[in-house]
């Protein structure tokens, strides 16, 4: 292609190019721009061409003419010759402000004199965006509705929060129980987290998922020779615990054998590895958990007794989602937030025949289950909210035993009146502050915003309608 044929073509491919792109002359007179770079600053090429580069009120171009001040470079590009990477703001046709990632590098003629320059600017609007919402989501996490990474504002989770914290510094065993997936490992890790062992390991060992004697050796560890595939000494998990904590999960799938052993750790405080008769001293706490009967297995002959009682000293009783329904909501809302900020989809919110069905429905795989729930309301739901026909089939076909009606987890109809009024009351009191309202009901933000779904309530200026 010749040199003609380029020029001519020079401005088509310039204007392809998503990224605004601004050439200036030596003195920041702008002479031309490509049509992104118009989009992004909201200007007419009539109105950018022959102005000063100044006009667009560049933050970081501000900073430079004033920190140059007194040099005889007017801006740091034409001393440099190149700014890389240089974040700012810029001021728009309109007055309103965009936040830019800035590229600049000086034009030379064939003998080295600047002839003028060449900026390349990307939008990064969304991705600031993002990041706030980011950062907003992990403020909220943290925030008074969870605990150590636990949510929850009901009664039994706050005793649960309560016996944690109380029970973080002392060495006594800690036993959790609970139906699989009340969170019982979350409760295992706050306790290490606040105790002051918190800078030492924390080791997680399932009892269930290793046959007896795979299980030995990786608790207590083996000498080199102790068994076929033994080939060199190893340490087991109390030792590389040790000053910490091990949480052994699933206790009660111990053997008897290996239960008489831990006994003697928990008595004596030593381990001894396969093969070996050596004692080695360990500084470990253990906390355990089980979702299994263990009194009962105690009377049936499947879990020793001394054993019960010196893993038993400190019990936290996990409660069933079904028993904790107030926090559903709460629980709801964190999992919809994860998702909408791992998948990126546009999905905005939970509809109310959706929520109604989550408050319904038993869970008998609790707050798991709910996780799960919402992972898969966001496969299958193809609008911008999730409705009750995105839910899994078991939760749509749900018909709640006698006993545990729906009426037994959602208030009456004159109940759920009272908190409407009572709701609009805060709100119009807070003048429409929603964390406002939820500190005059005494209830978390988030029980605010779900009130608001649920009445199909929506702020305005002044007054808050349905």
């Amino acid at each position: 292609m010749l040199k003609q044929e380029l020029n001519e073509y020079w401005k088509t491919v310039v204007d392809t190019i998503q990224e605004g792109v601004m050439i200036v002359a030596p003195g920041g007179i702008i002479v031309s721009a490509n049509q992104a770079f118009l989009q992004l600053t909201g200007y007419e090429m009539g109105d950018l061409v022959g102005q000063p580069c100044s006009c667009l009120n560049c933050t970081s171009c501000h900073l430079e003419r004033k920190r140059e001040s007194g040099s005889r470079h007017w801006c740091r590009l034409f001393r440099d010759g190149f700014l890389k990477k240089q974040r700012c703001v810029l001021t728009r046709s309109d007055g309103s402000r965009v936040h830019i990632f800035k590229n600049a590098s000086v034009l030379k003629d064939n003998d080295g004199k600047v002839i003028g320059a060449v900026e390349t600017m990307t939008d990064i609007t969304e991705l600031l965006e993002q990041e706030t919402k980011i950062e907003a989501f992990k403020r909220e996490l943290s925030g008074r509705d969870t605990f150590h990474g636990m949510v929850g504002i009901s009664a039994p989770m706050q005793r649960i929060y309560s016996l944690a914290s109380n029970s973080a510094d002392s060495d006594a065993p800690l036993i959790i129980y609970g139906e699989s997936g009340t969170g019982k490992e979350l409760v295992a890790r706050a306790v290490h987290e606040m105790s002051n062992r918190r800078d030492f390991p924390y080791i997680k060992v399932n009892c269930a998922s290793l046959n007896e004697s795979l299980l030995e050796s990786e608790l207590f560890g083996h000498v080199k020779g102790s068994f076929t595939s033994a080939i060199q000494d190893r340490k087991g998990r109390f030792e590389a615990a040790e000053g910490g904590c091990i949480f052994l999960d699933e206790i009660g799938d111990l053997p008897l054998t290996t239960q008489v052993k831990l006994l003697r750790v928990l008595e004596e405080k030593v381990v001894e590895r396969v093969g070996d008769n050596r004692p080695i001293p360990i500084n470990v706490r253990i906390i355990s958990a089980t979702n299994k009967d263990l009194r009962k297995m105690v009377a049936e002959g499947s879990f020793r007794e001394d054993f019960f009682y010196r893993i038993n000293v400190i019990p936290v009783h996990m409660p069933p989602l079904k028993k904790r329904d107030g926090d559903i909501p709460l629980l709801a809302e964190t999992f919809f937030r994860r998702l909408q900020l791992k998948t990126d989809k546009n999905i905005k919110g939970i509809s109310s025949r959706a929520m109604d069905l989550l408050m319904q429905y038993s869970w008998p795989g609790n707050v798991r289950e709910l996780r799960s729930t919402f992972e898969y309301a966001f496969v299958t739901c193809q609008g911008t909210m999730i409705h009750s026909e995105d839910l899994p089939p078991v939760i749509q076909d749900f018909h709640p035993l006698s006993g545990h009606s729906f009426a037994s987890v959602v208030p009456s109809i004159d109940k759920q009146e009272r908190l409407k009024q009572d709701l609009l009351d805060a709100l119009t009191a807070a003048h429409g502050n929603q964390t406002r309202a939820a500190e005059i009901l005494n209830v978390s933000r988030v029980t605010v915003w779900n009130r608001m779904k649920r009445f199909g309530i929506h702020a305005g200026k002044k007054v808050w309608q349905e």
